[in-house]
């Protein structure tokens, strides 16, 4: 049996896009709101295609994160003094929702399953928002 699953987890963290001219260049931060989409076939012996908790842990991992661009020359000055997470490119809505995805799907709880996102929405504000499919 196939299954889709639906889990909204929130965050707040801070970001700064390296390559945009205007005040997102800042470093500034956000309550975000991550909505994810995962289909699967429904394990025999748990009846679940993957935990929740799973999808939680993973994007909690940003909770209070400053997300930068890996080239950003704030990285060096940052981690003298807390952890940064970094990525490849400006950490935007959009290239925030291809990570985590990618992160998910190579998590050891999805890889046992043969679970995918299918879809995954990251919103940075109230009106504001990037999806991916």
């Amino acid at each position: 049996m196939r299954a889709k699953l639906y889990k909204i987890v929130t965050f707040d963290a801070s970001h700064r896009l390296l390559y945009y001219v205007g005040k997102c260049n800042q470093l500034h931060g956000h309550h975000w709101k991550v909505e994810v989409w995962v289909e699967g076939n429904v394990d025999e012996k748990t009846q679940i295609v993957v935990d929740y908790n799973t999808i939680k842990q993973v994007i909690e991992r940003f909770d209070h994160m400053v997300i930068l661009n890996k080239k950003d020359p704030l990285v060096s000055c940052l981690e003298k003094y807390q952890s940064v997470i970094q990525v490849n490119g400006d950490p935007t809505s959009e290239l925030l929702a291809y990570h985590i995805k990618n992160i998910l799907e190579n998590d050891s709880d999805f890889k046992r399953t043969d679970a995918k996102v299918t879809r995954i929405k990251v919103w940075e504000s109230p009106t504001s928002c990037a999806e991916i499919s």
